[in-house]
């Protein structure tokens, strides 16, 4: 039996309620953003247990074996916010049109007296998804999201870039520059930038990441030294063996992602544990389909291991326990104020 269900969670009322403001006041995200209580500090303790939910916007549909998992709307936002509620989740990295549902869900909560569930948040934009998967020009991966100038104008709180270097395609070249004027334009504003930098060879199933300490050493260092400057810059690097040698080769706070959704909840907090175990630059996770589609999970149990890992210091076996006590808890928190 599945530990939650989106409908229940997020009722098809609400969901039809954000249509309607979208069409009547289209201007409710900007006003939510302004009323919306930030963080003071990116980091406070020094860690970051950051939801990645930007998936759709590279037409990446596929959890574990539904093609069109991410594709339906209600649930993958249901998820989304499932995540969003928990204490140990700092924020999410998203595309634009989702940080703006999240932000309107945020302020009809407020107006009902309900959870403010973004406040001390970080909102972190996703600003080129134009690589679509599967297409002809994947690795020529424009902007085609938000500018850096547009993030700070709203109030977010960072920006996130994706470069795949595939070493016999010139568009890596192409999304390399465009990537590196991105983050010149984010220093000039003050804006933390967190780069996703992937070595990715050609196979018949499309671009796969090559998941080896030498390929992603290497590319830790092309990407430490992109753009004007790196004091705002944190990396972001899929965990693989030996990932000592990968923390080492930057003093760059790195993040942890998740890849594809495996629906095995312990086996990505083994592999996060590991991960933050490689050295004392590996200061967290953005992690998207493991969180959001964990099997027969709650969404919110696994967030809150794996930030008891991330920002508690838990053992394997403490985050594993974790699971059974947030299982299931508040699963009422929105229909209690919105219906």
């Amino acid at each position: 039996m599945r530990a939650f269900d989106p409908s229940e969670f997020l009722s098809h009322s609400v969901l039809a309620r954000l249509t309607d403001i979208r069409v009547d006041d289209p201007d409710r995200p900007l006003r939510s953003a302004a009323y919306r209580e930030r963080r003071a500090k990116l980091a406070p303790d020094g860690r970051l247990n950051v939801l990645a939910a930007d998936h759709p916007a590279r037409r990446v549909l596929r959890a574990g074996d539904d093609p069109l998992a991410m594709a339906g709307r209600h649930d993958y936002l249901a998820r989304a916010v499932r995540v969003l509620m928990s204490d140990s989740v700092d924020g999410v990295m998203a595309s634009m049109d989702l940080l703006e549902e999240l932000l309107v869900l945020h302020d009809l909560l407020r107006e009902a007296g309900g959870p403010r569930f973004l406040d001390g948040k970080l909102l972190v934009a996703s600003l080129n998804r134009g690589g679509l998967a599967g297409s002809s020009w994947e690795l020529d991966d424009p902007l085609t999201g938000p500018t850096p100038a547009v993030c700070a104008a709203r109030g977010l709180d960072g920006v996130k870039l994706l470069l795949r270097i595939c070493d016999d395609k010139p568009a890596s070249l192409k999304t390399m520059l465009a990537v590196a004027q991105a983050m010149r334009e984010a220093n000039a504003l003050g804006l933390p930038v967190f780069l996703e930098a992937l070595p990715v060879v050609r196979s018949d199933a499309g671009y796969e990441v090559v998941r080896s300490a030498d390929a992603l050493a290497g590319i830790a260092g092309v990407a430490a030294a992109l753009g004007d400057s790196s004091r705002n810059l944190w990396l972001k690097l899929p965990y693989c063996d030996d990932f000592r040698t990968v923390a080492g080769s930057a003093t760059l706070p790195i993040l942890l992602l998740g890849g594809e959704a495996t629906g095995d909840p312990a086996s990505l907090l083994r592999e996060v544990a590991c991960g933050l175990a490689a050295g004392p630059n590996v200061r967290g996770a953005m992690i998207g389909r493991n969180v959001l589609y964990p099997g027969d999970e709650d969404p919110l149990a696994v967030a809150e291991a794996v930030g008891g890992l991330v920002h508690q210091g838990w053992t394997v076996e403490q985050a594993e326990a974790a699971l059974s006590e947030a299982r299931g808890r508040d699963l009422d928190a929105i229909r209690r104020w919105l219906g």
